[in-house]
């Protein structure tokens, strides 16, 4: 092995049960945990689908009583963290269980975090700012695209500043994930696709990370793989359990390579439009994606060579100038195959928007591990790119 993989790492990771009706095992989980009486993180959608009744059924088969907050919206904001963190406190609640999208489990680690430590959400912005350990928290994603069920990541919005604020730590690595693929069989066909080009963002900038390692590295690759060979044909097929297991191994492997490597300028920008315009965090991700890619190629060439490879380019005979275009345009070639072709103007971005998102851009913790390290302007630069 390379010396210079024998740096320091760390891996943090939360115990997984992947499969079919993995869902299902919630109920047995919560009371392992020693919990009575269980807060239940969802959003009105996930009700709708009736993903929420079984885990009540399983829950009542346990003997475990149980309230549910629901009143959360895309790009969960403080608010919400605090009506749900009041909501568990005055029902004298001791264990979480969050099922949904990426918003739903981060506002649930948002309660944890808030019911546990009694101050605002808003001070634990940054790494390592969570010093008591929040209440024991399940999470059964529905979306194969977030990984918030197995990350140190919570994002929520300062709706004051308008930012989305990033809490990193290993307090918010949730205790146990039941990632089950049938959970994903309700998502729409744009919802798979933002939620799966999320998923691939994250590995791609967890690989060319400048804090990653050997194991994010493996992680990183697959999920590459999973995700680029199997996205367009979940969307033609989507009930289709085998295509959807791949797009949740891709995104669960995503997100094991991202929580330990950390992101890059793609999500410090999509963190950005969110927070300051309430955009989908998705397809801000996808929009800017070959943009960043292109400005960051010539810091790590061989490592997004190899990125290039594992989504099916052919490099031989290739210019270093001809493998970069070749990713670029493989990247946005793959977009454009499954609907993903408006810019950031048709989103609802002003170029006099652009100053601002690069300030606050500049400020997000992923900007630090991104493999070229951009002054404002090269991230202004990149946003009118993607205009």
């Amino acid at each position: 092995m390379d010396i210079q993989n024998m740096e320091l790492r760390k891996f943090v990771a939360p115990e997984i049960v992947f499969g079919l009706d993995a869902r299902l095992l919630a109920g047995r989980y919560a009371k392992n945990f020693g919990a009575r009486k269980v807060l239940i993180v969802s959003d009105p959608g996930i009700i709708s689908a009736g993903w929420l009744n079984e885990i009540l059924d399983v829950l009542e088969g346990e003997g475990l009583s149980y309230e549910i907050y629901s009143n959360i919206t895309p790009n969960p904001k403080e608010e919400e963290v605090i009506k749900g963190s009041k909501l568990y406190k005055n029902e004298e609640c001791d264990a979480i269980i969050a099922i949904g999208g990426g918003s739903t489990l981060d506002c649930a680690k948002g309660i944890g975090i808030v019911s546990s430590n009694n101050r605002g959400i808003l001070e634990f912005e940054g790494v390592d700012k969570v010093y008591n350990p929040i209440p024991p928290l399940i999470c059964i994603p529905t979306t194969a695209g977030s990984s918030a069920d197995v990350s140190q990541f919570a994002i929520i919005m300062d709706q004051k500043r308008k930012v989305k604020l990033s809490i990193i730590s290993k307090a918010v690595v949730p205790d146990v994930a039941l990632i089950d693929p049938i959970t994903t069989t309700t998502m729409s066909n744009y919802l798979t696709t933002c939620t799966g080009l999320d998923a691939l963002t994250h590995a791609i900038e967890a690989y060319v990370s400048n804090a990653s390692s050997p194991i994010t590295d493996t992680h990183a690759l697959n999920a590459i793989r999973l995700i680029s060979s199997s996205l367009a044909k979940t969307i033609d097929n989507p009930d289709d359990l085998g295509l959807r297991g791949n797009m949740m191994l891709g995104s669960l492997e995503a997100g094991l390579a991202f929580s330990n490597a950390s992101l890059g300028a793609v999500h410090a920008m999509a963190h950005s439009l969110g927070g300051f315009l309430d955009l989908s965090h998705g397809e801000c991700n996808a929009i800017l994606l070959d943009h960043v890619v292109d400005f960051n190629f010539d810091e790590e060439p061989m490592r997004y060579q190899n990125i290039g490879e594992t989504i099916g380019i052919n490099f031989c005979g290739m210019t270093k100038l001809e493998k970069k275009s070749a990713i670029v345009s493989e990247l946005k070639h793959l977009k454009e195959s499954i609907g993903v072709d408006r810019t950031l103007k048709q989103i609802g971005v002003k170029e006099s928007d652009i100053s601002q998102l690069s300030k606050n851009a500049m400020e997000d913790s992923c900007i630090v591990t991104n493999p070229r390290r951009p002054k404002q302007e090269d991230i202004e630069e990149i946003f009118k790119n993607a205009l």
